[in-house]
């Protein structure tokens, strides 16, 4: 009697296993399809053309390619597309030299003079303040415009980028502010090849790429011959398709060089998730905020109760935006073949973390520009308050509005606002909405701003 109890007991364990299964499948392919459906929104609203991934609990939800690689050879993105990721190339970087530090090969609290004495206010500096953008160095990038394109697109010496910066004036006192800066990601690189002796681009193929077999990942991508090699646009919608301005590696260099994939980088959040490439303690030191919530090639913080750290990257022509919920094991990779500096794709991201987290979102719409006149706009403008620490300014110039919030934390600077339909409006950098109600004498009185969970907040007009 015993087996026949026992083989019952077996039957009924595999059939629930087996019901279990189906039902996770069967969630799994929902939210796959509610990704989908968003990422699909977003590419109609032109928010988004690229390679989206997003996985959980080291499995895959959704991997897929929208839009177009390249217009005028009718070749669409997917999987395997590769893109440039500018600045999420910093957190590589960061990682190689908190390894060195592991090895003895170096101290974050290393003064600058070490390795550069040449630099203005270099025995003030460490490399903590390279890391974390607290260091005070002008910006390199901050000088080159449209009129440099011949020099970006071609490779550059490297002394070209030290001399913009290296004998100006710190813009204030190391460890006070936080002040992004590419000039000390730039450093960063060139103290990484005086300790090993190798080139930036050997090092961290050796002791990241390979053993991570990211063998889709490189630097040198203007002159890539791979078919999965995606056309970047500084300007792309559905009337207008221009290539941006290609820009050499050796100009962003190990600020911002990395070309890579949606796959290799999984590769690199699963290293992360497994605490690989450096120690326990190493990993909470990069993710320990400093100012502006920056911590050691990484931004930290938090969503829905839940810590996440993030880059993104931004070059003419592409973003990327990495996303990563240690807790909960989610990442999002958004891969993109149309942008410029200052733009990003967190937006996007924040709604794919709502639909993983089971929160509110909207969908993008496809917004339209609808003419109207200045008295009309006019009646817009204003202060609009949330409360004493937030404040949306409306202004009208040269018949134009534009919104901007007077705190930095809300991340809205000063943007367009573009006109939609009744009292509606619009930006394009953002899922972002902002609906004028009027009073009962016909004036505007209130703004209510929708992202893309939904209602966002009420702003009362100040009289």
């Amino acid at each position: 009697m015993k087996i026949p109890r026992l083989f019952a007991f077996v039957s009924l364990l595999i059939f629930f296993s087996s019901n279990l299964q189906a039902q996770q499948n069967a969630n799994i392919d929902s939210l796959a399809a509610k990704l989908d459906d968003y990422l699909t929104s977003a590419v109609k609203a032109g928010q988004f053309n690229g390679t989206a991934l997003v996985a959980k609990s080291g499995q895959i939800i959704l991997q897929k390619g929208y839009g177009w690689k390249n217009f005028s050879a009718h070749t669409l993105n997917d999987n395997n597309t590769l893109y440039q990721i500018g600045s999420l190339t910093k957190p590589f970087t960061a990682i190689i030299i908190l390894k060195l530090q592991e090895e003895g090969k170096l101290s974050v609290n290393d003064r600058l003079s070490k390795y550069f004495p040449d630099q203005k206010g270099a025995d003030q500096i460490t490399i903590q303040n390279l890391l974390n953008h607290t260091s005070g160095i002008y910006n390199y990038t901050d000088d080159i415009g449209p009129e440099d394109s011949a020099i970006v697109s071609h490779p550059i010496d490297r002394q070209l980028a030290l001399d913009v910066f290296i004998n100006k004036d710190l813009l204030f006192k190391p460890g006070t502010k936080f002040s992004y800066s590419n000039s000390g990601y730039f450093l960063l690189g060139m103290i990484i090849e005086k300790i090993t002796g190798k080139p930036y681009q050997q090092v961290l193929r050796q002791l990241i790429f390979t053993p991570l077999e990211m063998h889709h990942t490189g630097f040198d991508y203007i002159n890539l011959k791979d078919a999965a090699k995606a056309t970047g646009y500084d300007v792309f919608d559905s009337t207008r398709h221009n290539i941006a301005v290609k820009w050499d590696s050796t100009v962003t260099y190990s600020a911002g060089s990395i070309y890579s994939s949606t796959g290799d980088l999984y590769k690199w959040s699963k290293a992360i998730a497994k605490g690989e490439i450096l120690s326990a303690a190493s990993w909470k030191q990069a993710f320990t905020p400093n100012l502006g919530n920056y911590g050691d090639g990484w931004w930290i913080d938090t969503l829905y109760g839940n810590k996440y750290i993030t880059h993104s990257g931004g070059l003419p022509g592409f973003m990327a935006n990495f996303v990563y919920y240690p807790d909960k094991d989610i990442t999002i990779i958004l891969l993109n073949n149309f942008g410029n500096f200052g733009q990003s794709l967190l937006s996007v991201n924040m709604g794919l973390s709502a639909i993983m987290f089971n929160k509110p979102y909207l969908n993008y719409t496809a917004n339209k520009e609808v003419a109207t006149d200045k008295n009309t706009l006019q009646a817009y403008t204003g202060t609009y308050v949330y409360n004493n620490q937030h404040k949306l300014i409306i202004t009208l110039e040269n018949n134009t509005l534009f919104v901007e919030d007077t705190n930095p934390q809300d991340k809205l600077p000063k943007v367009q606002l573009h006109y939609g339909d009744g009292d509606m409006f619009y930006i394009t950098e953002a899922n972002l909405k902002f609906q004028f109600i009027k009073d009962s004498t016909n004036h505007y009185y209130k703004v209510i701003t929708y992202n893309s969970g939904g209602k966002d907040a009420e702003w009362l007009k100040k009289q």
